[in-house]
C-alpha cells in the first residue's frame, strides 16, 4: 500500500482582466487620440462601443483611423501617462502571493499593455497591435481585432496554458466588449462597469479593484 501523503489539491484560480478602465483608469486609444487632435470623436465612439450600441471591431477601426501619422514614440508618452486603477497593484500582488495566474486581454494595444504587464510581473498578455510604417502609425490595426469573441477565446486559452479548468476562472471587465469573457468564466465581475455589463455579471464592484478580494470567488480554499 502506498503510504505517501496525497498531493495537495490544486485550488488555484485563474484571474483574467480587461485593461482600459479596469486595470488602468483611462482608455489608451483616447490618450493617443489626444495627441492626434481627435479625442472628442474617439471618446464618443468609445462610449458607444462600451455601451454595446455599435460593433467593437467597427468602432476600433474608426478610432484607429484617426491616429494615422502619429510617431511610434507616442507609445512611451502614453505609457508614462497611464495610471493604474486604485487597488490594481495590490490585487495583482495578492494573487501572485497565492500562486494564482493573472492574465490580461485587451481591446487596447499591446504596445502599451505589454510594458504595463511586465511592470506587474504578468506574463499572459493579449491585445491589438497597431500597424507601423516608417516609424509612424498608419491608422490601421495589424491583425485580427481583439473583440468580444476573441476575449472569451483568450480566457479559454489561458486556462489551458495554466492547467486551470474553466470552472475555476474569474474574469473582470467594464464594458460590452467583456460580455463574452465574463460569460465564459466561472465568475464574471463587472468593475465600475457600463450598465450592459453590470446586468450580465455575477458580481459588481466599484471604486478599488482589490475590492474583488471580498467576493466569495476569491476566497482561499
Amino acid at each position: 500500500m502506498d503510504t505517501r501523503p496525497a498531493a495537495p489539491a490544486d485550488t488555484r484560480r485563474l484571474v483574467v482582466m480587461d485593461v482600459d478602465s479596469t486595470l488602468i483608469t483611462g482608455e489608451v486609444v483616447e490618450m493617443l487620440a489626444a495627441r492626434a487632435g481627435s479625442v472628442d470623436l474617439v471618446t464618443a465612439i468609445t462610449e458607444r462601443a462600451m455601451r454595446g450600441e455599435i460593433d467593437f471591431a467597427q468602432s476600433l477601426h474608426e478610432r484607429v483611423a484617426t491616429l494615422a501619422g502619429l510617431p511610434v514614440t507616442v507609445f512611451d508618452d502614453v505609457l508614462a501617462e497611464a495610471e493604474l486603477t486604485p487597488g490594481a497593484r495590490e490585487l495583482v500582488a495578492e494573487l501572485q502571493r497565492r500562486g494564482w495566474p493573472v492574465g490580461l486581454v485587451s481591446g487596447g494595444f499591446v504596445e502599451v499593455v505589454a510594458p504595463l504587464a511586465a511592470g506587474l510581473g504578468i506574463e499572459l498578455v493579449h491585445a491589438n497591435r497597431l500597424e507601423v510604417r516608417d516609424g509612424r502609425l498608419t491608422g490601421r490595426v495589424d491583425g485580427p481585432v481583439v473583440d468580444r469573441a476573441a476575449k472569451a477565446t483568450t480566457l479559454a486559452d489561458y486556462a489551458r496554458r495554466t492547467g486551470i479548468p474553466l470552472e475555476r476562472t474569474i474574469a473582470i471587465g467594464d464594458g460590452a466588449n467583456d460580455l463574452d469573457m465574463l460569460a465564459a468564466a466561472a465568475t464574471g465581475v463587472a468593475f465600475n462597469a457600463k450598465p450592459v455589463l453590470a446586468a450580465a455579471a455575477d458580481a459588481v464592484v466599484h471604486d478599488r479593484l482589490d475590492a474583488v478580494l471580498a467576493l466569495d470567488a476569491f476566497r482561499e480554499r
